[in-house]
């Protein structure tokens, strides 16, 4: 029991320094090292906007009107319909009619929902640009969305995706405000700290992301088996050789869920597409290169952890109900706090600008700790089960939490 929790304990406190220096040195990189772009000068390529949306009616404009006021100015934008109940379609209608003076806009109506990996497919059928920007239809993104990640495919031509930074914009409530924090303290901090010490990204933000339309290709386009798409594209260009940059100047502002349960069903199904990914790349053990297989061991590792975490939690329960004695070492304690507030106060220092995030934000952190600890622990151990239990399960989507 020593050794598990030993491990239990200082797993996350090395991989959490191993992100933070590398968010670091990613940044000093960003500010310092300038894309070659070797289009300047040279006609515009056409990008052409993905938007999938199921029972999107009352979100939908929103998106739209955003991508109208993107400075990039060669672009097209395609709506699909993914078997739509409400009044979806009406309103991808009357979005045609409002700007398809500004831009060429196509709708894709697909009768039956098959899922978003499935409706990015047949999006992508009609889409005449070398690039695809796809986006959720419950996000707005920056006007400035597109220079960013294009400047990243000039610079190397085998970039086959380009991940953009979610914001969250729900901060109505405890859960919204802390969902904040993660995506400035934890996932931005991953994404900058991957990208810079392996290279590679564990996968893109499915809500705002960029691909050369060729690596959609390569790759077989989207698996509409998949219960994750971006995670599973994200490694399927990898497989064909691609590379995938992050870019956190491009930013979409999203809307994450503000009920527990809607949570960690999010949360559920994320960890369940990295299991998905483990199966099927396991191959790339032996035959990846020393970036992919030290990211496959690092979700083989934090896996491990999420199993060894319970075990040892229960373990320190029954202790202290049987026992009395409350054995957790107050200095590792306070070392796992120290790690935190330093990996939020980095995220915050990157973010307070683009994020409109506040110091007064930070009050939040310690019920941020031994909430998503509990959280993640429950998503990871019920997804396992789930992917054992069912394993055939495919694609498909449902009405999300919009929030309060």
């Amino acid at each position: 029991m020593s050794t598990l929790s030993d491990f239990v304990i200082l797993y996350p406190v090395i991989v959490s320094t191993i992100w933070i220096v590398g968010s670091i040195f990613f940044s000093i990189q960003e500010r310092r090292v300038p894309l070659n772009n070797d289009h300047q000068g040279q006609p515009a390529d056409l990008v052409s906007i993905l938007i999938p949306a199921h029972n999107e009616q009352d979100t939908l404009a929103q998106v739209v009107e955003s991508v109208s006021k993107i400075t990039y100015q060669r672009i097209e934008l395609i709506l699909m319909n993914d078997g739509s109940q409400d009044n979806t379609l009406a309103v991808m209608t009357q979005l045609q009619e409002r700007y398809g003076h500004q831009f060429p806009v196509k709708i894709v109506d697909i009768k039956v929902n098959k899922g978003k990996a499935n409706a990015l497919n047949e999006g992508a059928k009609v889409a005449q640009g070398e690039f695809l920007l796809c986006l959720d239809a419950d996000c707005y993104v920056d006007q400035n969305v597109l220079e960013p990640m294009l400047a990243r495919f000039y610079d190397d031509p085998k970039v086959g995706a380009v991940a953009g930074k979610p914001i969250v914009r729900n901060r109505t409530s405890i859960l919204g405000r802390l969902q904040l924090l993660e995506y400035v303290g934890v996932i931005d901090i991953i994404k900058r700290g991957q990208a810079f010490v392996i290279g590679h990204i564990t996968t893109v933000s499915g809500v705002v992301v960029a691909y050369r339309k060729q690596a959609i290709i390569d790759a077989g386009w989207w698996n509409i088996d998949a219960i994750t798409e971006d995670i599973d594209i994200t490694w399927r260009l990898y497989h064909h050789g691609w590379q995938v940059r992050y870019c956190p100047e491009s930013v979409a502002w999203i809307l994450v869920p503000e009920r527990i349960i809607d949570l960690i069903h999010q949360r559920r199904r994320w960890a369940r597409g990295g299991f998905e990914v483990l199966f099927r790349n396991r191959g790339m053990f032996i035959t990846g290169r020393l970036s992919e297989q030290w990211l496959l061991m690092d979700m083989v590792l934090s896996d491990l952890w999420a199993i060894s975490c319970s075990f040892v939690t229960l373990f320190y329960l029954f202790t202290i109900m049987f026992t009395g004695d409350i054995i957790m070492d107050g200095v590792i304690l306070f070392l796992l706090l120290l790690i935190s507030l330093i990996q939020f106060l980095i995220g915050y220092a990157d973010s307070r600008e683009s994020d409109f995030i506040k110091w007064q934000d930070l009050s939040l952190l310690p019920l941020y700790v031994i909430f998503y600890w509990f959280i993640n622990l429950v998503s990871c151990l019920t997804a396992l089960g789930s992917f054992f239990l069912d394993p055939s399960h495919v694609g498909s989507w449902r009405s999300p939490d919009r929030g309060l």
